[in-house]
C-alpha cells in the first residue's frame, strides 16, 4: 500500500530556474491542513485530515493503518462508524434460527444491550465499555444465568462483526472482562411424591401432561405438540416430531428443539394413562402454520387443547394451570386475594424433565442414552447438568462387594 500525507495548503512547483518550490494554494490558512491517503483492500481511496501543525500525527495515523493492513487486522475507518444497534438489528435479520430464538435474542437486546451500547460506534468498542455495562446489567437483579444468556447474545453479535471486518478484536473476550457467571445451584430433582401430588392439583383433561413429561422426558411445548400419530403402544415408542411454539402472539408448529427428532421409550403405564385420556377427552385436529406465522398449514390430532379446542399457549398454561397445581401440591404458597402466583422458574414444568433423568440415572441408564431421550444436542452438556445425580464410584463399588457376600452367605456350608 503507498500512501501519504498531503499538505494542502501548501503545492510544490517548479521555477523558471528549474528548482522546486513551495507555494501557497488557495486553500491556505483554512480548514485542515494535512490529509492522510492510502488505497484500502477493496481498492478505493480512504484518507483522514488533519489540522495545523499535526503532521507527526498523521504520519503516525498513516503507518498505524499499514501496520494493520500487514497483520490482516485492517478496519476500514468508516465502516467502524456502524453503531452496534445498526449492526446487530442486520445480524438478526440475516440469522437462520428458529423465529421463536430470533425472537427472544432481539428481545434481550432491545430491553438490555441497545440502550447502554445501542449508539456506540463498533470502532470505539473497548473492553471498559462491556465491563460497566455489565455490573448495569448485575444491577437490574436479573439472574445470572438469564445475564449470561444475554452476554452471550452481545458477544456473539460483536464476534460476527470482527469476523465481517467492522471491529478488531471481540471486547467481550478480553481477559479483564469476567462474564455472569453460570448459577451454581446443582438441580433438586423432584421426589414421585411431589410429582404425583402436582398431578392431582392438575384439570382433568391435562392430567396426563404430566406423565408425558415425568414418564418420557418431553418439553413443554413437545408435550402441547404430542399427535396421536406419534404415539405407538404396540411398539412401546413415543416419537417426538414436533412441538407446538408462540412466536410474536401467534401459534405455530415447528419441529423440536435443536431439529431433534427422536423416540423415546413409552413405559406401559404411561401408554395405559394416554389411552384413558383418550377416551375421556377425545383427541382434536388442530390446524397451525409451520415454522413462520406465514408458514403453510399444518393440521394435526393432539391430545391436549384447550376447552374450545384450540392449542395450547405457554403463558396462559403456566398462570392458569401449571402455578395453581403447585400451589395446590404444597410447592408454592396459594396467593392471597389480589396477589399473583409466586415466581416458580426453578418449579416450571421442565421439572419433570429433571425428574425423569434422575429416574433413569438411578437405574442405572447411560449418560448417552438419556440426551438422546431428552433431545440434547451434545451427551457432554447431560453431563454437566445432571452428573451429581449419578451414582458415585464409591457407591458403585460398595453394591459390587455386597453383593458378592450375598451370593457367598446364599451358598450352602460344606459338610
Amino acid at each position: 500500500m503507498a500512501g501519504h500525507v498531503q499538505d494542502r495548503w501548501y503545492k510544490t512547483e517548479i521555477g523558471s530556474d528549474g528548482k522546486t518550490r513551495k507555494v501557497k494554494t488557495d486553500r491556505y490558512g483554512s480548514g485542515m491542513r494535512y490529509r492522510a491517503r492510502y488505497i484500502g483492500p477493496d481498492g478505493t481511496e480512504k484518507s483522514k485530515s488533519f489540522p495545523d501543525r499535526q503532521k507527526r500525527l498523521a504520519d503516525q495515523w498513516l503507518a498505524h493503518i499499514e501496520a494493520d493492513m500487514a497483520r490482516g487486522q485492517y478496519i476500514d475507518p468508516k465502516a467502524g462508524k456502524i453503531t452496534f444497534k445498526q449492526y446487530a438489528d442486520d445480524w438478526l435479520a440475516s440469522q437462520t434460527t428458529d423465529p421463536a430464538t430470533r425472537v427472544a435474542v432481539e428481545s434481550r437486546l432491545r430491553l438490555h444491550a441497545f440502550p447502554h451500547l445501542g449508539t456506540r460506534p463498533l470502532a470505539s468498542f473497548q473492553p471498559s465499555h462491556i465491563r460497566a455495562w455489565a455490573r448495569l446489567l448485575e444491577d437490574t437483579g436479573a439472574a445470572s444465568s438469564y445475564r449470561r444468556v444475554i452476554f452471550g447474545n452481545v458477544s456473539a453479535v460483536l464476534s460476527a462483526a470482527v469476523d465481517d471486518g467492522y471491529l478488531a478484536r471481540n471486547p467481550c473476550r478480553a481477559g479483564s472482562v469476567r462474564p455472569p457467571k453460570p448459577s451454581p445451584g446443582r438441580i433438586t430433582p423432584w421426589s414421585p411424591d411431589r410429582v404425583f401430588a402436582v398431578r392431582a392439583g392438575m384439570p382433568d383433561r391435562l392430567r396426563a401432561m404430566v406423565d408425558v413429561g415425568a414418564g418420557c422426558g418431553l418439553r413443554q411445548g413437545e408435550i402441547f405438540g404430542l399427535a396421536v400419530d406419534d404415539v405407538d403402544p404396540l411398539a412401546g415408542v413415543l416419537h417426538v416430531t414436533q412441538q407446538v411454539k408462540l412466536v410474536n402472539g401467534h401459534l405455530i408448529f415447528a419441529p423440536p428443539k435443536n431439529n431433534k427428532l427422536r423416540d423415546v421409550p413409552l413405559p406401559d403405564a404411561v401408554a395405559a394413562v394416554l389411552a384413558n385420556h383418550m377416551t375421556v377427552f377425545p383427541p382434536v385436529e388442530i390446524t397451525l402454520p409451520w415454522l413462520r406465522s406465514d408458514g403453510p398449514p399444518v393440521t394435526k390430532l393432539l391430545y391436549f387443547s384447550t376447552q374450545d379446542g384450540s392449542a395450547l399457549r405457554r403463558n396462559d398454561f403456566n398462570v392458569h394451570v401449571w402455578k395453581p397445581a403447585l400451589a395446590a401440591a404444597g410447592v408454592i404458597p396459594i396467593p392471597g386475594p389480589g396477589e399473583r402466583y409466586k415466581e416458580a422458574r426453578e418449579d416450571g414444568m421442565h421439572a419433570l424433565r429433571h425428574f425423569y433423568a434422575s429416574v433413569l440415572l438411578d437405574a442405572g441408564e447411560s449418560i448417552k442414552a438419556v440426551s438422546a431421550y431428552l433431545g440434547h444436542a451434545d451427551p457432554g452438556f447431560t453431563l454437566r447438568t445432571y452428573t451429581h445425580l449419578m451414582p458415585t464410584s464409591e457407591t458403585r463399588t460398595r453394591k459390587a462387594v455386597d453383593a458378592v457376600y450375598r451370593k457367598a452367605r446364599r451358598r450352602p456350608t460344606a459338610q
